[in-house]
């Protein structure tokens, strides 16, 4: 596993309860703001019982890929998150703020000047 796949299984399970983040906002935080789509790929592949993954949405409170997005919204709505087709209702106050996220994490972390020339 690598270090950052690594990193966003931490930060994904961080997110607390009733809460959700972005692909996007996982990827910033594990250091590869550009790397949304990765994100998705490395909680696909990851067979962690009890990680949140379907806190994870897409940009804009779409639910985005998953498995089961009848078991998406069922896990979603079981934390009191109100969810029509395809998206979370009020999703702003839902999501999980960047701020609280970097100080779950301890910041973001910072880029090594190779990982800045992998993401352009």
């Amino acid at each position: 596993m690598t270090p950052f796949e690594r990193r966003v299984l931490t930060i994904v399970s961080r997110i607390p309860p009733g809460r959700v983040a972005t692909y996007g906002d996982v990827a910033k935080l594990a250091g590869k703001p550009r790397a949304a789509r990765a994100v998705g790929n490395i909680l696909r592949e990851a067979d962690r019982p009890g990680l949140p993954y379907h806190r994870v949405i897409a940009a804009g409170g779409r639910l985005g890929g998953y498995t089961s997005l009848a078991l998406k919204r069922s896990l979603l709505a079981a934390e009191g998150l109100t969810v029509v087709p395809g998206r979370v209702v009020g999703f702003a106050q839902r999501r999980w703020p960047a701020s609280a996220l970097e100080a779950s994490f301890g910041g973001v972390p910072p880029k090594r000047p190779s990982a800045a020339k992998a993401d352009k």
